[in-house]
């Protein structure tokens, strides 16, 4: 299977990450697939806890830097995607450059709407979502399962 190489080596990821933590990367340039590649470089180096925690904390520093609402965080949004990459990530297998992960990673889940076969608009415009994590109303995010993810090598 062909994988679009959207990062060519783990050091333009590396280099994203400090983009997004230091908030010299302009908010139009920050991505959906970048908004993965960052989770994912976290995901890397610490628990998944940890890394969402990270995650929110740098996304409130970037809205701040730039100017934006806080209120554009939505926490719903960025657990279930945090939680669909630790998944992708722990069948990825061990060994492998970041960079052809996170590009595998991207060709599967590099459309945002994807959270809306799992969330209904309703529940997922919720304050109740915005604000705290909910689980899916439309499918388990269990199903998400090994579906377009690579076995363990």
């Amino acid at each position: 299977m062909a994988v679009e190489s959207y990062f060519k080596s783990d050091s333009e990821v590396e280099e994203l990450v400090r983009g997004f933590e230091s908030c010299e990367l302009e908010p139009e340039r920050f991505s959906h697939s970048d908004h993965l590649a960052v989770v994912s470089f976290y995901l890397t180096k610490m628990k998944e806890h940890e890394a969402a925690e990270r995650m929110r904390a740098g996304l409130y520093k970037f809205l701040d830097a730039h100017a934006v609402d806080r209120q554009k965080y939505h926490e719903t949004i960025t657990l279930f995607w945090v939680k669909l990459a630790r998944k992708f990530l722990d069948r990825a297998g061990e060994g492998r450059a970041l960079a052809d992960v996170v590009n595998e990673m991207i060709g599967i889940y590099g459309n945002s709407k994807l959270i809306f076969e799992y969330y209904s608009q309703e529940l997922i415009s919720s304050d109740e979502a915005r604000l705290g994590w909910v689980e899916p109303d439309l499918k388990p995010l269990d199903s998400a399962g090994s579906a377009g993810v690579p076995p363990a090598i």
